[in-house]
């Protein structure tokens, strides 16, 4: 299958883009002509664009869409919104154009109902707002939202749904390889969750 990640050169999306190779499947590797492209796998094809100005034609050939893209901790308001909200937006708008079958969103945990009080408001705000718009779309999706991030692989133990801890964590092994699943398995379609690690 034809999978396109935007954001395949970032923490999680790296580990996604090497997952989908390993399962047998062809990654479209979207990367910024900036990014260091090193660590993508052989079998991924790679395909320049940036989430602030996405080519009409992005998502062309692609059967699944995953958004494990991220402006990063360190960027302000306005870029947060260029990225999460209105790139993720733009691709799920350019998805369903180009008739992919499915769009996988890595959100976050808070998302669906955003603490104004929380230093993170704004973030959370932006999935939202990228969230919504991917529910009330005519794609078939999945939204996966997890606990704070690590860096560590994980050994594939996760929790899904009502049952995760809110304070735990989530391993960027397992959150790439929750979203590998999402991508093709039509049980999770149409299913927004909390993950977690638990291993």
């Amino acid at each position: 299958m034809k999978i396109l990640v935007a954001g395949s050169t970032g923490n999680t999306g790296s580990r996604l883009t090497r997952q989908l190779v390993e399962a047998g499947h062809t990654p479209i590797a979207l990367h910024r002509a900036s990014s260091d492209t090193s660590t993508l796998p052989e079998g991924a094809e790679r395909r320049e664009g940036d989430l602030t100005d996405l080519d009409k034609d992005i998502c062309a050939g692609a059967e699944v869409v995953v958004f494990a893209a991220g402006s990063g901790g360190d960027t302000d308001a306005e870029m947060t919104d260029k990225v999460d909200r209105d790139g993720a937006i733009r691709l799920i708008d350019l998805a369903e154009k180009a008739g992919a079958r499915r769009f996988v969103m890595l959100s976050s945990v808070g998302a669906g109902d955003p603490d104004p009080s929380s230093e993170l408001t704004h973030y959370l705000k932006a999935k939202h707002a990228a969230d919504e718009h991917l529910k009330a779309s005519d794609i078939a999706y999945t939204i996966v939202r997890p606990v704070a991030l690590t860096d560590d692989d994980g050994d594939r133990n996760v929790r899904l749904g009502d049952e995760v801890d809110p304070g735990g964590k989530a391993a960027r092994g397992d959150v790439a390889a929750v979203l590998a699943r999402a991508a093709t398995d039509p049980a999770l379609e149409g299913k927004v969750f909390l993950m977690e690690s638990v291993g």
